[in-house]
C-alpha cells in the first residue's frame, strides 16, 4: 500500500509528533509544578537553568551517538527515557527528584532532536517536494493535541501524575510500533568526528539563528501560560498556548510552498516583523483578546525558523550532517531552555510584561543575521 520511503516518511513523523506531545505536555504543566513546589519567578527561573546545563552535557554525545551508529537507535533509546523522564517529572515527590528528572529529560530531548532532524534530510533526499517543513509540522500538530489534552486535564482537575503517566503509555506504543519502519544503515560515511573547536562562520550564524529562534519559542512554552494566569487572570491558562501552537503548525504546514513562493530570506524578514509586532500587542494591551493576537502573530513569526535553518544546515560542508546538525542543535537547545529562566530572573526583577522585550530583542536578530547567512552562501556558490 505504501512505498518503503512513505513507510519511513510515516514512522518518523510519529517520532516528530511524540516529540510535540510531551514537550508541550511539559510545558503546559509548567505553573501547576510552580504552584506545587510553591515557587517565586526567580525560583521558577532556577529550576529552569537546569536544562540547558544538563544540555550542555550532550553537546558532544548526541551528534557523536548519531554519527557513529544508525540514528534510529540513539532515537529509540533516548525516546524511551523521554518518557520515562517526563512520567517522573508529574511523579512530584520532591523537589531533588524533579531536578533529576529535567536533567535526564533534557538530555534525551537533545539527542531526539537531533536523530529526528537527521532522519528528516536523509528521507528529504527521496522525494522531490520538500517535506522538511512538514516534519516540523507535525511536531506542532503534537504539540496542539498535547496542550489540548493539558487544557482538558485541568479543567476536569486531573493530577498531573494521572495526566503524565497516560501520555507516557501512549508514547511507548508508538515507538514499540514505528521503530521498525525508521530509515535503517544511515550512519555517516564523512567525517563522524566532533572536535571541541570553533565552527566555521556559515554553522555559527546559523547556530544563532536557532538560537534566538529558541529563546523566543522556549520562552512562549514555558512563560505564556503563566503570563495569562497571572497578567491576564485568566483561569483557564492553556487558551494562549493553543492558538500559539496552532498558529505554528498552519504556518509549518504550508512553509515548505511558502519557501519556494517568497524565498528563505524574505520569510526569515517577515518572521521578525510578526514577533516583534506580536510581542508588543500582548504587553501594551494586557488582556485576554489582544493577549490572544499577539500570541498567534508570535506563532507564526517563529514557525518557518527551525525548518528553514535545518535545510540550510545541509548546504555545509566542514562535517557530516549528523555533526553540523548536532552543533546547530546545541545553539537551539541552550536557547529554549535558557529563554526561560532568563525571562524568570528578569520578571522576578522588573515584572514579566516587561520582561517579554526579552522576545523582541531575539526576533530583531534575524534580519541581520540572515542577511549574513545569504551573503555567505552567494559567497561560496
Amino acid at each position: 500500500m505504501f512505498s518503503t520511503p512513505q513507510k519511513q516518511r510515516i514512522a518518523l513523523s510519529a517520532y516528530f509528533f511524540l516529540s510535540g506531545i510531551c514537550f508541550s505536555t511539559w510545558a503546559s504543566r509548567i505553573p501547576t509544578i510552580k504552584a506545587i513546589f510553591n515557587l517565586t519567578e526567580g525560583d521558577l527561573g532556577n529550576l529552569l537553568m537546569i536544562m540547558p546545563a544538563s544540555a550542555i552535557i550532550g553537546i558532544p554525545l548526541s551528534g557523536w551517538l548519531v554519527a557513529k551508529y544508525d540514528s534510529r537507535i540513539p532515537l529509540q533509546i533516548a525516546s524511551v527515557t523521554f518518557l520515562l523522564s517526563l512520567f517522573s517529572i508529574g511523579w512530584g515527590f520532591s523537589l531533588f527528584g524533579l531536578v533529576i528528572s529535567l536533567i535526564l529529560f533534557s538530555i534525551s530531548l537533545r539527542i531526539i532532536n537531533v536523530a529526528i532532524n537527521t532522519q528528516s534530510l536523509s528521507i528529504q533526499e527521496k522525494f522531490e517536494k520538500r517535506i522538511v517543513g512538514k516534519f516540523h509540522g507535525v511536531w506542532s500538530i503534537g504539540g496542539i493535541l498535547g496542550v489540548l489534552f493539558s487544557t482538558i486535564m485541568i479543567k476536569y482537575q486531573v493530577s498531573i501524575f494521572w495526566h503524565f503517566l497516560m501520555i507516557m503509555l501512549f508514547g511507548l506504543v508508538i515507538i514499540i510500533g514505528m521503530f521498525p519502519f525508521l530509515i535503517k544503515n544511515d550512519k555517516a560515511k564523512t567525517s563522524n568526528t566532533f572536535k571541541l573547536q570553533k565552527p566555521s562562520k556559515y554553522i555559527s550564524l546559523l547556530g544563532f539563528i536557532v538560537f534566538f529562534a529558541a529563546i523566543c519559542e522556549g520562552g512562549m512554552y514555558d512563560w505564556n501560560g503563566v503570563y495569562l494566569k497571572e497578567i491576564v487572570k485568566q483561569e483557564v491558562f492553556t487558551y494562549g498556548y493553543l492558538l500559539f501552537m496552532v498558529c505554528m503548525t498552519i504556518s509549518r504546514l504550508t512553509i515548505d510552498n511558502l519557501m519556494g513562493r517568497f524565498g528563505m530570506q524574505k520569510l526569515y524578514i517577515a518572521s521578525s516583523v510578526l514577533i516583534i509586532s506580536g510581542v508588543l500587542i500582548a504587553t501594551v494591551f494586557p488582556s485576554l483578546f489582544p493577549v490572544l493576537i499577539g500570541f498567534c502573530m508570535v506563532g507564526f513569526g517563529v514557525s518557518g525558523l527551525y525548518p528553514m535553518t535545518f535545510i540550510l544546515a545541509g548546504k555545509a560542508k566542514k562535517y557530516s550532517v549528523p555533526i553540523v546538525i548536532s552543533i546547530i542543535s546545541t545553539y537551539s537547545t541552550v536557547g529554549m531552555f535558557l529563554g526561560p529562566p532568563i525571562i524568570g530572573y528578569l520578571a522576578s526583577a522588573f515584572g514579566l510584561q516587561k520582561a517579554f522585550i526579552t522576545f523582541i530583542v531575539a526576533g530583531l536578530m534575524f534580519i541581520p543575521l540572515s542577511k549574513f547567512v545569504f551573503d555567505h552562501l552567494k559567497k561560496t556558490n
